[in-house]
């Protein structure tokens, strides 16, 4: 009995963590320039992952945070609001596009954006139109360059 509860048990632990195992952690840097020049920038301002991975967001330059835009992610989603300053890290489960901001940097241009898994919608269009105009322009680059990638080989 005890080498069938021990063995079981050992079976559960084993799934639980290949489980996490395969979750990864991603970085993206918040930025004054990035590595094109591109000034108040995450780097990268894209990026793709599987459900279940983390990004952590690292302050590399001083005065910046991430959080997330209101309307701008899935419905079943939870927002998220990073403190200035300070690295924070994000798990993201539910598939789709996840827009987000630098709060003192919005005006500036200053969004990101992530894809989790295969989206079944686009951002919504009344919440991209709401944005600073940089703002706006530069999350557009950005669900174009998203498109891009979901049609490479």
């Amino acid at each position: 009995m005890k080498k069938e509860f021990f063995a079981a048990s050992l079976g559960a632990a084993a799934l639980l963590m290949s489980s996490s195992v395969m979750a990864e952690d991603h970085q993206v840097q918040m930025l004054n320039k990035d590595s094109t020049g591109r000034t108040m920038q995450f780097e990268p301002a894209f990026i793709k992952i599987a459900p279940g991975d983390t990004i952590t967001f690292v302050p590399t330059d001083k005065t910046h945070n991430s959080e997330a835009l209101p309307g701008l992610i899935p419905e079943n989603a939870e927002a998220w609001k990073g403190k200035i300053n300070q690295e924070i890290t994000v798990s993201f489960d539910e598939a789709g596009f996840y827009a987000y901001k630098c709060t003192p940097h919005l005006a500036m241009g200053m969004v990101g954006l992530v894809q989790v898994g295969e989206p079944m919608e686009d951002l919504d269009s009344a919440a991209v139109e709401k944005l600073p105009n940089k703002a706006r322009e530069r999350l557009t680059e950005l669900v174009a360059e998203a498109e891009s990638a979901s049609e490479a080989p």
